[in-house]
């Protein structure tokens, strides 16, 4: 697979995704660190591509994309802009529900398939806005961590009751079968010390 045939299934498998310098966690210009916080801002979970570990990439998407600089975003396969756009539709309104409706595309258009980690991270953070999601597994068998202080006082069982309800649409249309969940509050998730971070992030190796 070339170059451009990389970028280009980047771009149809991911309906939102960021070419940025550095990673979510730890940015490698101000520029790429300003738009992780304004797509973190909006709680929809995104991909991104970190193009100081891919050259060629870097060489090539500003040719495809005609777009000189980094981070670029990208939604269902269209060029949404960089830092100043981002920041600015952030601070208008507009971009969050262009990011909903780029997941909720997702979803429509392939019905019988496996929900993604993106899908189950925004479904939970629905009913949970402040939580923290973590989600190992593929495909219908997942292991979901959820972080949030609204399960303060809740027993256990009441804790994961919760979090299933989320999910009653995948678990209802078979895209989602085996679902192994931990709830914690804050206090708990610290006093665990629990290591490990998906945020709903996906790196995409090159």
């Amino acid at each position: 697979m070339n170059t451009d045939e990389r970028i280009q299934q980047q771009l149809s498998e991911n309906p939102i995704i960021l070419y940025m310098k550095g990673v979510p966690e730890n940015p490698e210009c101000g520029f790429s660190g300003k738009t992780v916080v304004a797509l973190k801002s909006t709680g929809i979970p995104f991909a991104f591509v970190n193009v100081l570990a891919s050259p060629f990439i870097r060489e090539k998407l500003p040719k495809i994309s005609k777009w000189p600089t980094f981070p670029q975003l990208f939604v269902k396969g269209e060029l949404i802009g960089g830092c100043d756009i981002v920041e600015a539709m952030t601070a208008d309104g507009s971009l969050l529900p262009i990011l909903q409706a780029a997941i909720a595309d997702q979803a429509v258009s392939d019905p019988g398939a496996t929900v993604s980690h993106a899908e189950v991270e925004q479904l939970i953070k629905q009913d949970y806005p402040d939580s923290t999601v973590y989600i190992e597994g593929e495909g219908c068998d997942l292991l979901i961590t959820v972080i949030s202080d609204k399960f303060d006082g809740l027993s256990m069982v009441k804790q994961q009751q919760g979090v299933m309800a989320t999910l009653t649409e995948p678990l209802g249309n078979g895209r989602l079968h085996a679902v192994s969940i931990n709830a914690f509050t804050v206090n708990q998730w610290q006093e665990k010390q629990a290591a490990g971070s998906s945020n709903g992030l996906l790196q995409i190796n090159v």
